[in-house]
């Protein structure tokens, strides 16, 4: 992608579309999972997006970019009340938790394999619990700051598909990235960072399983930071 077309979406979710070839059975499984769970954002949304599900379920929360789907099955199974919506671009990210959801039987969930700001946006207003934001790419070379998808154009839209009191978790061990998501939130209207002391950013949120960046974050000698911000 070019800096000219980085500068015109400068709010996508950057990511790789593909890795490692992918070995016949998990493209199989892949496949046959995405068939019954992505979302088709060619057909409207439900006016409650409850009705997403093939259980029933009291509210739904988005996670962008899942990653291997650590963080997402933990939660799903955890929580099997609550929908969950899993963006993930990186297809093989995407193959590894397609296999533990077949696996698993996990079935409060629905994916997409696109951009998450297209979600966004297909998305109705109020429809969401909570948005979460975990390690993503942080871009740590300043004149890559701009594909960070914490942005101002992004953050208008979690104002605008969170319900009044859902929150936005961000989570990261890049200390650059933990502060140009606090300006940008300490500057939205719609938001509020609930921390009272430093062990509320220190401490992982709770029921908090860990995932495999961070792991690789505390081998190199990092500490993850978790903010939470409510939607006023």
């Amino acid at each position: 992608m070019s800096d000219t077309e980085i500068g015109q979406r400068r709010d996508s979710f950057f990511g790789r579309r593909k890795g490692h070839t992918l070995r016949a059975g998990r493209a199989d499984t892949l496949e046959r999972v995405l068939g019954r769970l992505e979302l088709d954002l060619s057909q409207p949304p439900p006016e409650r997006l409850e009705k997403l599900f093939e259980v029933p379920v009291g509210s739904v929360v988005l996670e962008i970019g899942f990653g291997g789907g650590e963080h997402l099955l933990h939660r799903a199974v955890e929580a099997p009340a609550i929908g969950r919506i899993g963006v993930e671009p990186f297809l093989n990210g995407m193959a590894k938790a397609a296999t533990a959801i077949e696996e698993r039987g996990v079935r409060n969930l629905r994916l997409f394999s696109r951009d998450a700001a297209e979600l966004l946006d297909w998305l109705p207003s109020e429809s969401l619990a909570a948005i979460d934001l975990l390690y993503p790419d942080p871009w740590p070379k300043f004149k890559h700051w701009k594909r960070r998808f914490v942005s101002a154009k992004n953050v208008e839209r979690f104002a605008r598909v969170l319900k009044p009191g859902g929150l936005f978790r961000f989570a990261s061990d890049i200390d650059s990235y933990v502060e140009w998501t606090l300006l940008h939130l300490r500057d939205a209207p719609a938001f509020e960072w609930l921390a009272q002391d430093a062990d509320d950013w220190r401490t992982p949120f709770p029921g908090w399983p860990g995932t495999r960046y961070e792991a690789k974050a505390i081998r190199e000698g990092r500490r993850g930071t978790y903010l939470t911000f409510k939607r006023r």
